[in-house]
């Protein structure tokens, strides 16, 4: 009998999950029940589709089924039956499993203000693909929008709205924006970078309340100002989706508890994605998702029963338009602190040019990366990023990465040709895709952006890599027809 795997949750995690297991020898019968009525979509896209630099076919992820895969989409699962090893949907449908994945997600965080429960027509959260569709659908009349909440979600939803033309103000509590990723200076420099590209901040304010009327959206403020507007979009954060594992009796603190393997307390079901928090940790982003996914499947396979989760270093790119940064590491608590500096052993570093809208802080021990921001043009960017997600030592002269360039010297040219980056060298952050995995598809066949992403998956996951991916595949076109490649970082032929 094949093994039943049931996956509840049919978003970025569970969809990796699904293609994963595809991609796998063995029996097994896997159904994915996803609440949503869409396929499976890249929620990182959502703030360009709300730039209308993309449609909505742009933002779906391949959707795999058939051969041992179902996939059911506008199913909500009710309740979880432990001891029968089944879940129950609302149309009362049961599905029994041999193992169980839990890939839940996260729900965003409506703030508990006057007049937003229930919530105005005007007042829409940022989270699924449905949220975006009511933002844009309310955007086509409107001219002035508010977006409380100065996150990254909001800040791209904000540069998002405000290239459609739209007048956007973003409403934050704390004195600077992005204060998890960010210290004040550079938070403070890129509400200077919002403001010149049609953006607006109030900054250090708490909103005290909605009203809500034919005429649109006022929000109230702590220092008794009231805004109007057309449009309020929430971008309050999210919290991880816990209430079935929670109702079911599995191990839930903010999230679901999960060991290395992503084992609940129940060695039948496992949490992957938002949902889950391994060592104490939330995860929120994609990278963590879709490697806790390979790793879920590489254990229900039996292809590496020994895998386990390793968190690696995170590195946080605001996607929007006219903007550049780059945040990692404790850079941002460095800044909060004073610079933190213990022993002689910790370099701090910064560099800032209001007037270019560049600012830069490298945290530096024992000749190791451990935090940047990178805000505004800086060649160096990509070796930054580098170093920090390897651990790799820094440069003897650090103005090399600080300003992009040495003093008196020629600008940093870290990926100026691809042929002089090591194939180790990671690409795509968020499917940990290297120069040298893409080499390889290149030699097996694939000859154009779009083909050497489907052959390793880079690009598919934030799209910052995209600019990257097209750079080599425009060199490896132009080197000699199936013999390039590197070898210790040099370019060679056969």
């Amino acid at each position: 009998m094949s093994e039943r795997v049931v996956v509840i949750g049919y978003g970025m995690a569970g969809a990796r999950l699904a293609a994963e297991l595809h991609a796998r020898d063995g029996d097994r019968k896997v159904t994915v029940l996803g609440a949503e009525l869409h396929r499976a979509y890249n929620r990182i896209m959502l703030s360009t589709l709300l730039a209308g630099k993309i449609d909505e076919p742009d933002v779906e992820l391949t959707h795999v089924a058939g051969q041992g895969v179902e996939v059911r989409t506008g199913v909500a699962v009710t309740a979880i039956d432990r001891a029968a090893r089944e879940v129950r949907t609302a149309d009362g449908d049961r599905h029994c499993y041999d193992h169980l994945v839990l890939a839940t997600g996260s729900r965003a965080v409506v703030p508990p203000l006057p007049g937003l429960d229930p919530l105005p027509d005007r007042v829409i959260p940022f989270r699924t693909l449905d949220d975006c569709r009511r933002i844009l659908a309310v955007a086509r009349d409107a001219r002035r929008v508010l977006v409380l909440g100065g996150g990254l979600l909001g800040l791209e939803a904000a540069r998002g709205l405000a290239a459609r033309g739209l007048d956007v103000t973003v409403v934050h509590p704390t004195g600077w924006l992005m204060e998890r990723q960010l210290d004040p200076a550079a938070g403070t420099m890129l509400a200077g970078t919002l403001a010149g590209l049609g953006v607006r901040t109030a900054l250090a304010v708490p909103a005290t309340g909605v009203a809500a009327d034919s005429d649109g959206v006022r929000l109230d403020l702590a220092d008794g100002r009231a805004l109007r507007a057309d449009l309020l979009v929430l971008s309050c954060g999210v919290r991880p989706d816990t209430s079935l594992a929670a109702a079911a009796g599995l191990a839930v603190d903010r999230g679901v508890v999960v060991d290395d393997r992503m084992r609940t307390s129940d060695p039948h079901v496992s949490a992957i994605g938002d949902c889950a928090q391994h060592a104490g940790a939330l995860t929120g982003l994609v990278a963590p998702a879709w490697a806790q996914a390979r790793v879920v499947a590489q254990v229900l396979a039996g292809d590496d029963p020994d895998a386990r989760y390793r968190p690696r270093p995170v590195v946080t790119r605001l996607k929007a338009a006219g903007i550049d940064l780059a945040a990692m590491g404790d850079a941002a608590e460095a800044g909060r602190d004073g610079g933190g500096l213990h022993g002689g052993a910790v370099e701090e570093l910064t560099f800032a040019d209001p007037a270019r809208g560049t600012y830069a802080r490298l945290r530096i021990r024992d000749d190791r990366l451990t935090g940047a921001i990178l805000l505004g043009d800086n060649p160096a960017v990509g070796t930054v990023v580098q170093l920090f997600d390897r651990g790799g030592p820094v440069p003897a002269d650090r103005r090399s990465l600080l300003l992009g360039r040495a003093l008196g010297a020629a600008p940093a040219t870290p990926a100026a040709s691809p042929a002089l980056m090591p194939d180790a060298a990671t690409v795509c952050q968020c499917n940990d895709v290297s120069k040298g995995a893409l080499v390889a598809c290149w030699r097996s066949g694939a000859r154009t952006v779009e083909e050497l992403s489907a052959g390793t998956r880079a690009g598919t996951g934030c799209g910052g890599c995209r600019d990257a991916v097209a750079g080599i595949a425009e060199w490896l076109a132009g080197a000699e027809p199936a013999t390039a490649g590197t070898r210790n970082g040099m370019e060679v032929t056969r």
